[in-house]
């Protein structure tokens, strides 16, 4: 948990919003765990117990509050600033890992046994695997029941339930609802809910939110075919473990609207979980506005851009070939050399929306077509190979549970790719919060704009008084270069 209990009291008796997924707040007496800010009437501090994850508190016997649904917050900024196992399992658990390879495969892909990871989980979160992925599931099922009308028993199948007596048990444990109940009253509250295939989402983060910033970051980046972006929108293609899907959000004052059409609804909670990280809607804002703005050189742009956000990825092999490809050369030139990569190696949508109707395309495609698809020089082309070789292999493992420094050095043993690349994706897949890449042109010309030197070394050692948010300071100077340079060059 990110904060003590007389801070966490303290966020409890002032309802302050900005606390809410960084803990829950159970009441011995009701046996309810609610968010920080539930407007419900404060309780003793005696009465009072803080849990890190609503799994804990589930784990403990306590039930949801129907009043301010404690699972409907943005999640902890906690997992993006920690690199240790249990930020990193959890990261993965979202993405509904255990659901679909069990406990077994997340310790796999963390590189642990099942038994250390249980004892670290339960020891630093208050619950397992198993119990933290229930909670991602029942999670799942609520955002199901209450914003489609699908039947429960696909409801249930949907949200990973291996029974519909299950979904029905867990439901009523921690909702204190039956699943009836809880579709009637979302239909009073928001009318007819979405059909199926299609589901409509609030996406909370925590205010204020620059949503706006990272959509235009996109969408200068954005590829024909796989994307479309507007002033206040953006859709994409997405490749999810279950099927496909097609994932449009839309900028707001309070929530980011979110429209997703499946192939398969057992891909709801991964593809949330994805356009959550992409659009980076777990961050604290306050954190990083209070460590980058009590710098007089990055103040007027952390001003100017309240609520900075580092813009994250839904695929780890588009991201890594995207950067490959767009190493020295502008924006424009990368975006037009990768969308000839998509045209000619993409997979058809099976469900095509608007103008978007491919799929990025797959390692194993790549690594047999990519020298041939690809124009440009021959190097970088082998480079995208052997990336999407190793890949394919099972060589290199692209994902958000990966360690930071066993991920660059694995990057970074592969032909073509140096520090640069690898601190790119770092940033991007991990969401690492503290780099800063030197390295990069437009970078560099946004520290001239606001008055730094654009010399790497010197950066560098001014940039020392950014941690841990160094990522987030390079995002207020690519802002700088976008708005004070005509021709900038990032990838």
């Amino acid at each position: 948990m990110l904060v003590g209990t007389e801070e966490a009291l303290r966020a409890v008796a002032s309802r302050d919003a900005r606390f809410d997924g960084c803990f829950v707040h159970a009441v011995r007496s009701t046996g309810i765990y609610c968010r920080p800010s539930c407007p419900a009437r404060t309780p003793k501090p005696a009465n009072s117990v803080f849990f890190p994850t609503a799994a804990a508190a589930q784990a403990a016997g306590y039930r949801a509050c129907r009043r301010c649904l404690p699972d409907a917050v943005p999640g902890s900024p906690e997992w993006n600033l920690r690199a240790d196992l249990a930020g990193r399992a959890m990261r993965l658990i979202s993405d509904g890992v255990v659901d679909r390879c069990g406990v077994r495969g997340l310790a796999k892909q963390l590189g642990y046994s099942t038994r250390h990871l249980t004892r670290v989980l339960t020891a630093e979160l208050g619950a397992g695997p198993l119990g933290l992925a229930r909670a991602h599931r029942a999670h799942s099922a609520r955002l199901l029941i209450e914003t489609t009308g699908i039947a429960f028993s696909d409801v249930a199948f949907a949200a990973g339930f291996s029974s519909l007596r299950q979904f029905n048990d867990t439901m009523r444990e921690i909702f204190g609802s039956t699943p009836t109940e809880m579709r009637a009253r979302a239909q009073r509250r928001t009318g007819v809910p979405s059909g199926a295939g299609a589901v409509h989402l609030r996406l909370p983060f925590r205010a204020p939110c620059d949503v706006a910033a990272v959509l235009r970051f996109l969408g200068q980046r954005a590829l024909a075919g796989l994307e479309n972006a507007g002033p206040d929108q953006y859709t994409r293609a997405l490749r999810l473990p279950y099927g496909t899907g097609v994932a449009t959000v839309r900028t707001g004052e309070k929530h980011v609207a979110c429209t997703l059409r499946l192939t398969d609804m057992r891909d709801l909670g991964s593809a949330v979980a994805r356009l959550r990280r992409l659009l980076d809607l777990d961050a604290d804002p306050v954190a990083i506005s209070d460590v980058l703005g009590a710098d007089s050189v990055l103040r007027p742009a952390v001003t100017r851009s309240p609520g900075v956000r580092l813009p994250g990825s839904v695929d780890g092999l588009e991201n890594l070939v995207r950067a490959v490809i767009g190493q020295q050369i502008s924006v424009a030139a990368a975006r037009k050399t990768t969308e000839r990569l998509v045209t000619a190696l993409g997979e058809p949508l099976p469900h095509p929306d608007g103008t978007v109707t491919t799929l990025f395309p797959t390692a194993e495609v790549l690594a047999e077509h990519a020298v041939e698809a690809l124009p440009g020089p021959r190097r970088r082309a082998e480079t995208v190979r052997d990336v999407a070789t190793a890949v394919a292999e099972g060589r290199l493992a692209l994902h958000p549970g990966r360690d930071e420094a066993e991920l660059r050095a694995d990057l970074e043993r592969l032909r073509g790719i140096g520090p640069w690349t690898s601190s790119y994706v770092a940033m991007r897949v991990l969401g690492s919060p503290d780099v800063l890449l030197t390295g990069d042109l437009a970078l560099r010309r946004g520290a001239a704009v606001l008055g730094l030197s654009e010399h790497p070394a010197t950066i560098e050692s001014h940039a020392r008084r950014w941690s841990p948010w160094r990522s987030y300071a390079g995002v207020l100077l690519w802002e700088a270069a976008a708005n004070g340079v005509s021709q900038q060059q990032a990838a």
